[in-house]
């Protein structure tokens, strides 16, 4: 018995000696491995000097259509070159330092010339090669502090999807506009002053996938295309000179944004000259009249409801009344008894009227709540405006004839583009989104989770509209030079006066073109969509955008391999 409690005791001291060496172990580890880089940093800089620039945050990737990953959003380290007033002979130090730094010398006097001074920043983003040139000339009153900053490889590309980061009220450096903001959370990065038991439930979280923070975010941009879609805008502008011009390409079943741009645009690593209206994304906060392109939809509402079929046909007199109010077709004239296929072909809006009177109004507001044209998207992006569609709620049946040809309601151009993504995907809209998958340093990846595209229309309406989009394309759009022999297209063209937000109506001479497109058109690789704000120089966008279009839909063909479904 009394060995049986001599073995107890020593099994307990036994356990409590591991429990302590453990600690100690852990301890260590956590002073020289946790936060070695901390004491190192501190090592190097000697001291600890207000105004260090220490960013630390998780980074963002480009997704490369094979699927690797590629920085879009990183950290770079460099260093931060500081003065001493108080110490420092200023001309001398600055015939000294010339070679290693670009201000002038008139400003690096001007920071030095109050000799009571302690500290003056004059050079950052310094690098370590040239760091070690200064430290090597031995100027007095120079120190160097250790930095890291947000950098963006790619420069401008997909700058307002990206976004930036700026300063929070306790001076730290947060997300602000884009990505940025919308995965703080999962980009930020914990302070190094972490006790052994938080780091151990951080640990522990990661494994269980429920952490926040430590993440790294990919997103479904593909550099590539990026790149094509903001070359094709901007030589669009130079030729047409429009306020903003934009465009989308997304997969539309899944609703991945591969491309997103508008212009103007900034380069995220100098925001010195960047305005508030630049870093704001027009894609997704700010609210648009589309006009012709929400007429296949309202012709999708119609087939669906059997309102109409492909077969039916009206008398079109050039003008038709409602409520007091004259709708016209674009340029006044009759056409006659006309087929539906012309209503697009020809982008009436007379016949468009005459549609959204057979549906009968209720049915087409239920419709186009179907459709999300009354709701945000709901993509992974900060700011989202809403839709404007109290025509969709008016008493007035002209309110809902001039919603079905797009005047009258405004909406972000992402929430255009899933509307009419619903016609690219069998009548399901999908949810709009940017990033994929969270990456933590453990190895676990989080895949986030979208909802599943809802249907808002049958495949029988979609595949009706597709085929009256074809012929749009193969026969009407620029008299049929738009065709594309390999590859079977549908698109539409929309044309829209601006509204007069003083006088109310809509400016005689103001316009906004837009444009969208899928192929192959019956099993779509992808929708683009593309619009510009008051161009200058032609009425209609089929003068302005079909080019740009059909140099897009080759350029993903050729570099996505798409293969075509026309026989040759």
């Amino acid at each position: 018995m009394k060995h049986q409690r001599t073995h107890q005791r020593i099994r307990v001291l036994s356990v409590i000696a591991l429990t302590v060496a453990l600690c100690i172990v852990l301890k260590l580890y956590y002073v020289q491995v946790i936060l070695g880089s901390h004491y190192r940093e501190k090592s190097d800089n000697q001291r600890i000097a207000p105004g260090t620039h220490i960013v630390s945050r998780g980074n963002i990737y480009f997704t490369l259509k094979e699927g690797s990953p590629v920085s879009a959003a990183t950290l770079e380290e460099g260093y931060t070159l500081v003065l001493h007033p108080n110490r420092i002979n200023p001309e001398s130090a600055y015939d000294t330092l010339k070679p290693y730094i670009a201000i002038s010398r008139d400003a690096f006097l001007s920071a030095t010339k109050d000799q009571a001074d302690t500290y003056a920043e004059i050079e950052r983003k310094v690098s370590t090669t040239t760091r070690a040139d200064i430290v090597a000339l031995d100027v007095p009153g120079v120190s160097l502090y250790r930095e890291r900053w947000r950098s963006y490889p790619a420069g401008p590309l997909a700058a307002q999807t990206l976004g930036v980061l700026g300063y929070a009220e306790d001076e730290t450096l947060v997300g602000r506009y884009g990505l940025e903001r919308q995965y703080e959370k999962e980009l930020m990065r914990e302070d190094t002053g972490a006790s052994i038991s938080d780091i151990f439930a951080r640990v522990g979280s990661t494994l269980a996938g429920t952490t926040h923070g430590d993440g790294d975010v990919v997103i479904t941009i593909e550099p590539t295309v990026q790149q094509y879609l903001e070359d094709q805008l901007a030589s669009y502008n130079e030729r047409w000179h429009a306020k903003t011009v934009g465009g989308i390409v997304m997969d539309p079943h899944d609703g991945s944004i591969v491309a997103m741009a508008s212009l103007p645009s900034f380069d995220p690593n100098n925001l010195s000259k960047v305005s508030l209206d630049q870093l704001q994304n027009p894609m997704v906060e700010r609210v648009y009249e589309f006009g012709s392109i929400m007429k296949p939809i309202t012709m999708a509402i119609a087939l669906d409801t059997h309102a109409v079929s492909a077969d039916t046909t009206y008398n079109d007199k050039g003008s038709v009344t409602y409520d007091t109010a004259t709708i016209k077709n674009y340029d006044g004239r009759a056409r006659g008894v006309v087929p539906m296929q012309e209503i697009l072909s020809q982008s009436l809006n007379v016949g468009t009227a005459f549609l959204v009177t057979q549906i009968g109004t209720h049915r087409f507001a239920d419709y186009m709540q179907k459709f999300g044209i009354t709701e945000e998207t709901g993509i992974d992006l900060p700011n989202e405006a809403a839709p404007l569609v109290s025509n969709l709620e008016s008493p007035r049946t002209v309110e809902y004839v001039t919603a079905g040809f797009g005047q009258g309601v405004a909406l972000t151009p992402i929430a255009m583009t899933r509307a009419l993504a619903a016609l690219a995907n069998d009548g399901l809209v999908p949810s709009p989104h940017v990033a994929s998958t969270i990456v933590y340093p453990s190895g676990y990846e989080k895949e986030i989770g979208w909802s599943p595209a809802r249907r808002a229309i049958s495949s029988e309406a979609t595949n009706g509209v597709t085929e009256m989009l074809i012929e749009v394309v193969d026969v009407a759009l620029k008299g049929g030079r738009a065709k594309v022999p390999e590859m079977t297209i549908a698109a539409k063209t929309g044309t829209a006066q601006i509204a007069n937000p003083n006088g109310g109506g809509y400016y005689a001479d103001r316009y906004l073109h837009s444009f969208f497109g899928y192929f192959p058109a019956h099993k779509p690789r992808f929708i683009v969509f593309l619009f510009a704000l008051e161009p200058v120089g032609a009425p209609y966008a089929a003068d302005t955008w079909t080019d740009r279009f059909i140099d897009m839909v080759r350029f993903l063909t050729t570099y996505y391999e798409i293969v075509p479904d026309r026989p040759m």
